[in-house]
C-alpha cells in the first residue's frame, strides 16, 4: 500500500524497471499455466530469466513442480531443468508475485450462458495481484478481450492496491496469439503487438517481450493491441462461416466444396484458403467475434457480418447430425440403436485440447436422437468435464478390426495424422467426413 504523501516518479521507476530487464535480471510471473502461459513460461526461460508460474490449480502446479508437463505437444526436458536449476517457480501462492518484477495475465475469457463477456477470471486474477502489487512492477494482460477492458475493468480493480497506474506501476496489453500444435510457428517466433496505457507502460512492455520474442510489435495504446486480436479471429470466423455455407449450398447441387476450394487455391493472388469443417473449436475463433458484437450493441450497433458469421458456424453440428442422420436412412438404419463413433474430440489436429471442441455437440445431437457413441482421439484418453456441454464417462477405443466393422458409422471431427486413415476407410461400414481427409475404400464416404 501507497503511504499517505508519498511521491514516486513514474519515469524513474520505469528506469529502474528497464535495467533490470536489460540485464536480465528481472523476474517474470506468469498467471495461468494454460496452453498460452505455460509455452510463454518457456520463452522466457529460454532468455534466461527467472519466471513465477501462477495457477489456482493444484493439479498444474504440482505436476510442474515435480519436473512434468501435462500438456502433451509441451515437452518435459525444459520444465524439470528449470525448476530443479530453481529458475522456474510454480506456485499456488500469491504472494510470491510480488518478488515478480513483470506480471503477465493469461487466464480464459469465456462467453456467458448469454453470450456475453465473462471477465470473472480477469477480474479474481486483478484482485489477486492487488493484494500485492508493489511500486515498480508491469502488469500485462494476454487474454482476449475486447477494447477497453485494460483501461476500464482490470485497471480500476489493481488500484484497489492504493497504487495508480501510470505513476506507481505500469500497464499494457499484449494478445496471445498462440497456435497449440503448430509447428511451423511457437511463442518465439509469432510477432508481438504491445500497446500501453502509457508510452512508459509500451516501452517497457516491448523491453520485456523483446527479451523473449524474435519481433515485437508496438502500437500507441491498450485498445488497438486489444482490437487487433478481435479483428484476426473475426476475419478468420467470417471467412470459415462463407465457406461452412457454400459448402451446403454446394451439396445440394452436388458439387465437391473441397474441389472448389482446391481450384480457386491456385489463384496466386486475391484469395485466400479456407475451408469447412463441422463447427468451431478452440477458445479463440467460436468466443472473440461475440466479444465485440457485444461492444457494438454497447455502442447501439449491430454487427451484421459477426452475428450472421456466428449463426453459420454455431449451426454446423447440426448439420453434421442431420447428415448423418441421412447417411443412415440411405443405408435403411435409424439413427436410433446404431453404434456411432466419433474420431477426433479435439479441436484442432494433433493437439489434446478440447476447448469449444464441436465434437461434443454432434456427440449430444446424434445421442439424443438414440445413438450409441463411442469415441477415438490418440491425445485425448477419456473425456474431461466441460463448461457448455454434459460429457458422459467415455475413454477412447482402440481402432480395432473388430471396433471398426462393428460400427454403423463414423464421424470424422478432427483430422489427426495419427489415425490410419486408409485403414479405417477400408474397415467401417459407413464414413461421415467433416475435413476430406478419409480416401476412398470400401467404406461409404458421405462429406458433412
Amino acid at each position: 500500500m501507497r503511504n499517505e504523501g508519498d511521491q514516486v516518479d513514474s519515469v524513474s521507476i520505469g528506469g529502474q524497471l528497464g535495467e533490470r530487464i536489460a540485464s536480465g535480471d528481472a523476474t517474470v510471473a506468469i498467471m495461468g499455466l494454460g496452453y498460452v502461459g505455460l509455452p510463454l513460461a518457456h520463452v522466457f526461460l529460454n532468455a534466461g530469466l527467472r519466471c513465477i508460474g501462477f495457477d489456482v490449480d493444484a493439479f498444474k502446479v504440482s505436476e510442474l513442480a515435480a519436473g512434468r508437463s501435462y500438456i502433451r505437444h509441451i515437452g518435459s526436458d525444459w520444465v524439470r531443468t528449470s525448476v530443479d536449476d530453481g529458475r522456474f517457480r510454480p506456485t499456488s501462492d500469491p504472494a510470491l508475485l510480488a518478488e515478480a518484477d513483470c506480471i503477465l495475465i493469461c487466464v480464459p475469457t469465456p462467453l456467458s450462458v448469454t453470450r456475453d463477456p465473462d471477465l470473472d477470471y480477469v477480474i479474481a486474477t486483478g484482485v489477486t495481484i492487488s493484494k500485492v502489487l508493489r511500486r515498480g512492477q508491469l502488469v500485462c494482460l494476454e487474454s482476449t478481450t475486447y477494447p477497453g477492458t485494460t483501461r476500464e475493468v482490470l485497471i480500476p480493480v489493481l488500484e484497489q492496491s492504493g497504487l495508480k497506474a501510470g505513476t506507481d506501476f505500469h500497464v499494457a496489453y499484449s494478445p496471445e496469439r498462440e497456435d497449440p500444435g503448430n509447428r511451423d510457428f511457437g511463442t518465439q517466433s509469432i510477432p508481438k503487438v504491445v500497446g500501453g496505457i502509457d508510452e512508459h507502460s509500451r516501452d517497457l512492455a516491448v523491453q520485456l517481450y523483446s527479451k523473449a520474442v524474435d519481433k515485437v510489435v508496438p502500437v500507441s495504446t491498450v485498445e488497438v493491441a486489444e482490437a487487433c486480436k478481435i479483428l484476426e479471429n473475426t476475419y478468420r470466423a467470417v471467412n470459415i462461416a462463407l465457406v461452412n455455407e457454400l459448402k451446403m449450398l454446394f451439396e445440394r447441387i452436388n458439387i465437391d466444396v473441397w474441389e472448389v476450394i482446391d481450384a480457386a487455391s491456385t489463384k496466386p493472388f486475391g484469395f485466400q484458403r479456407f475451408t469447412p469443417g463441422p463447427g468451431l473449436g478452440g477458445h479463440c475463433i467460436p468466443i472473440d467475434p461475440f466479444y465485440l458484437s457485444w461492444l457494438a450493441r454497447r455502442e447501439g450497433m449491430t454487427t451484421r457480418f459477426i452475428e450472421l458469421a456466428g449463426e453459420i458456424n454455431h449451426s454446423m453440428p447440426e448439420y453434421v447430425v442431420e447428415r448423418t442422420t441421412m447417411a443412415l436412412n440411405d443405408e435403411s438404419k435409424s439413427v436410433r440403436g446404431s453404434k456411432i463413433g466419433i474420431i477426433g474430440v479435439a479441436y484442432k489436429p494433433n493437439i489434446d485440447d478440447p476447448r469449444e471442441s464441436p465434437a461434443f455437440a454432434i456427440s449430444e445431437g446424434l445421442a439424443a436422437r438414440g445413438a450409441i457413441i463411442s469415441y477415438h482421439d490418440p491425445h485425448i484418453p477419456s473425456l474431461p468435464a466441460m463448461r457448455s456441454f454434459k460429457v458422459p464417462a467415455l475413454t477412447s477405443e482402440s481402432l480395432t478390426d473388430d471396433y471398426l466393422s462393428g460400427l454403423d458409422a463414423i464421424v470424422v471431427v478432427t483430422d489427426h495424422q495419427d489415425v490410419e486413415w486408409s485403414r479405417v476407410s477400408s474397415l467401417a461400414p459407413l464414413i461421415i467426413d467433416t475435413r476430406n481427409v478419409v480416401p476412398p475404400g470400401a467404406a461409404r464416404i458421405v462429406k458433412a
